[in-house]
């Protein structure tokens, strides 16, 4: 079977809209704008909408912030019977610079603290998509760096990054994860010195 959510990861409230950490909504939102799907309902801990005709997919926002993110997502694929094999997860990824993109059929959660509770509720046999938000200017305080918001010169690679993160979600939907994950996983070309 293929994907039957994309679940995106991140914080709710108009505060952490624009934050690294919540790339994942971004693409869920694009998604929406994408495929003319106006209105999510709240479910499931989640703000939910499902895409009618053509393929029908849900989109899925949780509203437990990143930390319990897997109680939304267990609440969800339980209530709507979708096995977790079939929730692709898209989320940020401090380890990836910005626009680097990585799908994966399945893995562990690193350091991200989103990925771990889906891991403890889950276990680890879910896709995921990874969104590089690591920029030039870290700093020490890495809470402080993914709940801020990106800085006016990464808009350009931000919203390049959302559009084909967007595109590697419809790829992933049409095709087996590994033959998307080649495409997908594919360094962004890199801006020209022209």
């Amino acid at each position: 079977m293929g994907i039957a959510a994309v679940t995106g990861l991140g914080n709710p409230g108009s505060e952490f809209a624009d934050t690294r950490h919540n790339v994942g909504f971004m693409v869920v939102d694009e998604l929406a704008r994408r495929w003319r799907v106006s209105s999510f309902s709240r479910r499931h801990h989640a703000l939910i909408a499902r895409r009618s005709g053509g393929l029908p997919v849900w989109l899925v926002k949780p509203l437990t912030f990143m930390n319990l993110s897997g109680d939304a997502v267990r609440s969800f694929c339980t209530a709507e019977d979708i096995p977790f094999s079939q929730c692709l997860i898209v989320v940020d990824d401090i380890e990836l610079a910005l626009g680097q993109l990585r799908l994966r059929p399945r893995g562990g959660a690193g350091t991200h603290k989103g990925l771990r509770s889906l891991v403890d509720r889950l276990g680890e046999s879910f896709p995921r998509l990874r969104l590089g938000i690591c920029g030039e200017r870290v700093g020490d305080d890495l809470a402080d760096y993914v709940l801020a918001p990106f800085e006016r010169g990464e808009a350009e690679a931000l919203a390049s990054m959302i559009a084909r993160a967007t595109d590697g979600v419809e790829m992933a939907l049409r095709v087996v994860i590994g033959r998307a994950a080649t495409e997908i996983n594919k360094s962004p070309a890199l801006p020209s010195d022209d």
